[in-house]
């Protein structure tokens, strides 16, 4: 998944997904990532189910491979809920409406509260969860969508974590879950 203020490295190698990295070069650059529906294994060929929530990105960097295959860096521009699918190509369509995420002035010094306690708390689970060391100079919602992006959880509380209204809300949630991470038995 791809979290907004994010990038995340792909290797691009299904023909379907082929084509639309190609056509995407040829326009706006933007692809969507949303998550596929638990179950979905069966109908995969097809046009398996997902979830209406997703994160646009912009493809920042590309390596086209001899094969037909691509290396892309994706950069998020925004977080997106499905309008409608649309069909005609061999990859997946839809209009999008975009959800901002827009912090007020107390917000922000709540998302600074709350990143402090979330840093307590990472600081407190190495080797539990699945990061790395968080590198410095980092927003507090580039660390917030960062580990909320990079850990090691099920893919549906990942969703939870993107469905959150804000950066803020994102955070609580995020330091409850790593409340229960760390306080489950190893």
């Amino acid at each position: 998944m791809l979290f907004p203020n994010m990038t995340v490295p792909l290797h691009i190698f299904e023909p379907r997904y082929r084509a639309m990295v190609a056509d995407a070069l040829k326009g706006n650059r933007i692809i969507g990532m949303v998550l596929l529906r638990p179950g979905y294994e069966p109908d995969y060929e097809r046009s398996p189910s997902i979830f209406p929530l997703g994160c646009a990105g912009v493809i920042e960097d590309v390596e086209e491979l001899p094969n037909g295959e691509y290396n892309i860096l994706l950069r998020a521009i925004a977080k997106f809920r499905i309008s409608r699918e649309e069909v005609g190509k061999p990859y997946r369509m839809a209009l999008v409406t975009a959800i901002p995420e827009v912090l007020s002035a107390q917000e922000k010094t709540a998302l600074q509260m709350q990143r402090q306690q979330l840093e307590m708390l990472l600081a407190g689970s190495v080797g539990r969860v699945g990061l790395p060391r968080i590198p410095s100079g980092l927003s507090d919602e580039e660390l917030i969508d960062g580990v909320a992006q990079r850990i090691d959880i099920d893919p549906l509380d990942r969703l939870r974590l993107l469905d959150q209204a804000s950066p803020l809300t994102r955070a609580r949630a995020l330091a409850e879950l790593l409340e229960k991470m760390l306080a489950a038995p190893r």
